[in-house]
């Protein structure tokens, strides 16, 4: 791999991550995507998903170290800090604060997917370059990467409560204010099969309190559920 190539990389790393990889190939591997492989296979062979395997144990290993050694919860309230914690849409946002995106090696199709796609693809590369920190640096790299990138959100997660499921929280909301639980209903389904994407209203009693969309229903039903949460606070009923 020529000097251009790895150069970027290289940048990366040091302003970003804090060091110059000496195995500069796991970082380039992280931030390699099936989809380029298939596109170059007579040049690249590896792409991300054993690093995203082995960063993913690792951010699990992190995230319930740290949980479980700050605070004295109960095993289902850390469960559900971790899950806030180590979401697609959580990971995937550090991905793109880090701003890595640019250095993605990907198929032009994934290039110019939905942003559902590249949101998921960013979470993966994330898990991936904790993954390359790990093998590069050891534990105590990967430990102090993640509380940097991911566990310093844990106060605003907390304070938001966006760490409760919603559709729990919502039938707990609308049984104590109006005694009454929550229904669903899809409302619309729309794309291909292997790619649809659902809309779900979420009710109480006859009254739609909340629409969700998502690529399942049961994505679809915790966006509305988030939806008419938000809608019980407005009216300070939560």
């Amino acid at each position: 791999m020529s000097g251009m190539q790895v150069a970027p990389y290289q940048d990366f790393a040091r302003k970003v991550i804090g060091f110059e990889f000496e195995r500069i190939e796991y970082l380039i591997t992280a931030l390699t995507h099936r989809s380029y492989v298939n596109e170059h296979r007579k040049s690249v062979s590896e792409h991300n998903e054993r690093l995203e395997f082995l960063g993913d144990a690792v951010l699990e290993l992190v995230v319930t170290d740290y949980l479980y050694n700050n605070y004295d919860e109960p095993e289902g309230i850390l469960t559900s800090w971790r899950a806030s914690l180590v979401r697609t849409e959580s990971i995937g946002a550090a991905g793109n604060a880090l701003g890595y995106e640019h250095l993605m090696r990907m198929s032009r199709g994934e290039k110019n997917g939905s942003d559902r796609a590249r949101q998921q693809i960013l979470a993966n590369a994330f898990e991936a370059v904790i993954g390359a920190v790990y093998l590069e640096k050891g534990y105590d790299a990967a430990d102090e990467f993640i509380k940097k990138h991911i566990l310093s959100k844990l106060d605003d997660i907390l304070a938001s409560g966006s760490w409760r499921d919603p559709k729990s929280h919502l039938q707990e909301v609308s049984q104590r204010t109006d005694g009454m639980t929550p229904l669903y209903k899809v409302l619309n389904e729309d794309g291909p099969d292997h790619d649809k994407i659902f809309t779900l209203g979420v009710y109480v009693g006859d009254k739609l309190m909340g629409k969700g969309t998502g690529s399942s229903k049961q994505n679809a039903q915790q966006v509305a559920a988030k939806a008419a949460i938000e809608k019980y606070e407005e009216g300070k009923k939560v």
